[in-house]
């Protein structure tokens, strides 16, 4: 599941994410063990980012002038209020200045294609996966593999959805 971290866009480099591999993550069950993340909130509105961009930039421009910039950097999305969600970007040290959360247990993912707004059809589909595995569901995180601009280079918007089981 290995992700190079590239920043920022350039006239030279026209895109900031690579491009993503989605066969690692469809289907697949994971598991974590105090995996290590940087930890910020995002403001939203109805769960539309009003500030994705800029805990983005300020996070990592932390990673980045601490050497804590990961091949694999996986971006989640804890999605607990109308308001705002909590965001985890993965490291493989401590950031000075952030705050650190590490999650750890089995997960079960799915990878889904396309806008943003079928992301309700998206949980029901996840939901259903998970029934038919036998398991339930504790918590719901969502994977964004790209930003929306990159998104639009590569003509796919690859969301993983991770239930934690």
């Amino acid at each position: 599941m290995p992700r190079k971290v590239v920043l920022p866009m350039t006239p030279n480099q026209p895109t900031c994410c690579p491009p993503f591999n989605p066969k690692p993550w469809d289907n697949q069950e994971i598991t974590w063990s105090d995996r290590l993340f940087l930890k910020d909130r995002v403001r939203s509105f109805f769960h539309i980012p009003l500030n994705f961009g800029k805990v983005m930039q300020r996070n990592m421009a932390l990673m980045v002038e601490a050497g804590a910039c990961a091949e694999d950097t996986i971006v989640l999305a804890d999605e607990n209020s109308l308001w705002g969600a909590d965001v985890y970007i993965s490291v493989p040290r401590e950031v000075p200045g952030a705050q650190m959360a590490r999650i750890s247990g089995t997960f079960l993912c799915r990878v889904f294609e396309g806008p943003y707004s079928q992301i309700r059809q998206w949980i029901k589909e996840m939901m259903a996966f998970v029934k038919e595995r036998g398991k339930q569901m504790q918590q719901l995180y969502f994977y964004y593999t790209t930003c929306p601009k990159c998104a639009k280079k590569y003509g796919k918007n690859y969301v993983v959805l991770l239930a934690k089981i």
